[in-house]
């Protein structure tokens, strides 16, 4: 499906993936599906304009596989995400997305949580 909905051309400026166009998409896809293989994500605002389109929602998973070198440590992740997306002809040919990355590698374990008593 994702060669059908990503131009060979696509690029994401905030999370780049290792590969061009929707081969890249997917390898990047694929790492989050391998650390967290139940993953599901809410999709809570979709705001559309021109030729972009707006998400807004939450990931939750649990940590089963190795993220960016973070064995899996069990743990349940809840990360709230914006993305938006550059749409030509029909395919995404651009993508910017935020998430909390500090608190999943809380999450994950990877950093301490900060004690803030």
């Amino acid at each position: 499906m994702f060669d059908e909905v990503i131009s060979a051309d696509y690029i994401n400026h905030d999370m780049p993936a290792p590969a061009p166009g929707p081969e890249g998409f997917k390898q990047v896809i694929g790492m989050f599906r391998a650390a967290f293989p139940d993953l599901h994500v809410t999709v809570e605002d979709v705001i559309g304009e021109g030729d972009k389109v707006a998400t807004r929602g939450t990931m939750r998973g649990t940590h089963q596989g190795e993220f960016m070198c973070i064995p899996a440590g069990g743990n349940r992740i809840e990360v709230p995400y914006t993305d938006i997306w550059r749409v030509e002809d029909g395919k995404g040919v651009e993508n910017w997305v935020q998430m909390d990355m500090v608190g999943l590698m809380r999450q994950t374990g990877a950093i301490p949580a900060h004690d803030v008593t």
